[in-house]
């Protein structure tokens, strides 16, 4: 039996074809490959048998099982959905996108050095001391529903409150700081800790939460180990570890101009 085939069946394909690339990639990094490959294989088979084959029995089974499949497949990879839906909002055109929109320009942007130096100077005294310290600072993702697991406290920036906080005896010393349009906006907060397996087994718990941070947006999340004093920053799913004063300043100074 012919059928036609135009510019528009060829556009189809390529979204198809172009759409299980990305879900493959996905996979991939989440180490769920071999799930895509069984699902992949699960469809073909349903396809040739209720459309190809016809056979309406077990066709009709196999409808069932994809209609509740789609929904265990949404609960058991919900975070990778939430890191692939994120991945598109945070792409360049849609974040120019939604600059133009925006009514009132964010100030996180152009961060000064006022606000970046008292960060610095208290990580540092953190991590001679070894004291731990996990510290977000919000970009243009709003993080509204993080702050609000913690205390608020809405105070300027300032190194030694920053210190007084992750004191060790402090009540507040074990959540996450969030700073945001320059100011300490909460502490004590929980943030969603990363699952993957390709953070280092040397890092600990405050690491695996920097990198959840990172990961869900796009704020720069600063981390003082407790066991090393060692100073890490985590950004779009990346570490950045061991930083000495002067890279630290470089890169809140680069960061926060964007």
């Amino acid at each position: 039996m012919f059928f036609e085939f135009g510019i528009k069946d060829i556009i189809d394909i390529l979204l198809v074809a172009l759409m299980l690339y990305y879900i493959y990639r996905l996979m991939k990094e989440s180490r769920s490959l071999n799930v895509f490959i069984g699902i992949l294989m699960f469809v073909i088979l349903w396809l040739l048998v209720s459309q190809i084959l016809e056979m309406r029995l077990l066709g009709s089974i196999m409808d069932k099982l994809v209609s509740v499949g789609v929904i265990g497949l949404i609960i058991l990879f919900q975070e990778d959905i939430r890191k692939f839906l994120y991945n598109i909002g945070a792409h360049q055109r849609m974040r120019l996108l939604l600059k133009f929109f925006q009514q009132e320009k964010d100030e996180n942007h152009g961060a000064s050095r006022e606000m970046i130096v008292p960060i610095v100077l208290a990580c540092m005294n953190m991590s001679k001391r070894k004291v731990g310290a996990l510290i977000v600072i919000e970009r243009t993702t709003p993080l509204d529903d993080v702050s609000d697991t913690g205390d608020k406290i809405d105070a300027n920036i300032n190194q030694r409150l920053i210190e007084n906080i992750f004191f060790k005896n402090s009540p507040l010393h074990d959540g996450a700081m969030i700073i945001s349009r320059q100011r300490i906006k909460a502490a004590g907060c929980i943030l969603p800790v990363s699952h993957s397996l390709d953070i280092p087994k040397e890092l600990g718990l405050r690491h695996r939460a920097a990198m959840g941070m990172s990961q869900t947006s796009d704020a720069v999340v600063i981390v003082v180990s407790e066991e090393t004093g060692g100073i890490t920053i985590a950004i779009k799913g990346q570490f950045q570890l061991r930083l000495s004063a002067e890279k630290l300043e470089s890169v809140l100074t680069e960061e926060l101009k964007k």
